[in-house]
């Protein structure tokens, strides 16, 4: 439930950021009613796709069975670790820069329809996120509950709408630069936990080695079968008794994710001689 809190919180919230940032730029212009109706269209049409993404992917597992339906879904959480890297990364690259580039893209838009299409494929990408992530966390919805993971996304839908807000009405205590940064963080141990379910189904098919099994014991300290824990095991991916190939996963991911992070510095640039 926490996970799918996490990611719909963040996904609708940058969802909301985006068409509050083009409905300003919109008040802005000479005619904007055409312009406010081509928003609230595209958002229409941002989510259609999203939610034909949804129905596409459960009609594909609906067609699988067995070992090739177990590969099926490693794949989707192996892939949802990866989106959360490579989307956590793009943010804090060009997320200070996320409004200019907004702005210039439908300016340069062909009116209402240029407009519609620039919020459809933005709303689209943060909505087919959602949808992929959601799914990498459902696998895990034998062990949480069937309705967890949808409460949890509601829950998420309903803080983002409430942060949104408070931002709307300049709240000064809410420093959005600083949520994000706290929401990445949060994302990222997400990912883990669905790095952790993908890697374990691979074991389970015999396509990766264990290496070591397990690598440890810590279930004396904090057993994943209860208590925190088990929070622990369902929202960042602990395990008392890892598996060496679990270990070695943990340890690529967060060296790849830190290394993503890591700021740049620009490269100095030099003035040609005369």
């Amino acid at each position: 439930m926490i996970n799918a809190f996490v990611v719909v919180w963040r996904e609708s919230l940058e969802a909301l950021l985006v068409i509050a940032v083009l409905l300003a730029w919109i008040a802005r212009q000479p005619e904007p009613a055409p312009l406010r109706r081509g928003v609230w269209a595209g958002l229409g049409g941002g989510l259609a796709l999203a939610a034909a993404l949804g129905v596409a992917t459960f009609a594909v597992q609906s067609q699988l069975q067995g070992e090739a339906l177990e590969v099926f879904q490693a794949g989707i959480a192996l892939t949802s670790a990866a989106l959360v890297v490579q989307m956590v990364a793009w943010m804090r690259r060009h997320g200070a820069g996320m409004k200019r580039e907004l702005e210039a893209r439908a300016a340069g838009a062909a009116g209402a329809t240029g407009v519609a299409l620039v919020t459809a494929l933005a709303v689209a990408r943060e909505g087919a996120e959602t949808v992929v992530f959601l799914y990498g966390i459902g696998l895990e919805r034998e062990a949480m509950g069937a309705l967890a993971p949808w409460a949890g996304a509601a829950a998420g839908l309903g803080a983002a709408l409430a942060c949104a807000w408070a931002i709307g009405r300049g709240a000064r205590r809410l420093n959005v630069r600083t949520l994000l940064r706290a929401s990445e963080w949060l994302l990222l141990a997400v990912a883990t936990a669905m790095l952790g379910h993908g890697i374990e189904r691979l074991i389970g098919l015999d396509w990766l080695p264990t290496l070591a099994d397990p690598a440890w014991d810590s279930s004396a300290l904090l057993d994943d079968g209860g208590g925190i824990g088990r929070v622990l095991a369902d929202f960042a991916g602990y395990r008392a008794r890892p598996t060496g190939s679990l270990v070695v996963a943990y340890a690529l991911f967060w060296g790849l994710a830190l290394l993503a992070l890591w700021p740049r510095r620009a490269r100095p640039v030099r003035a040609s001689a005369a």
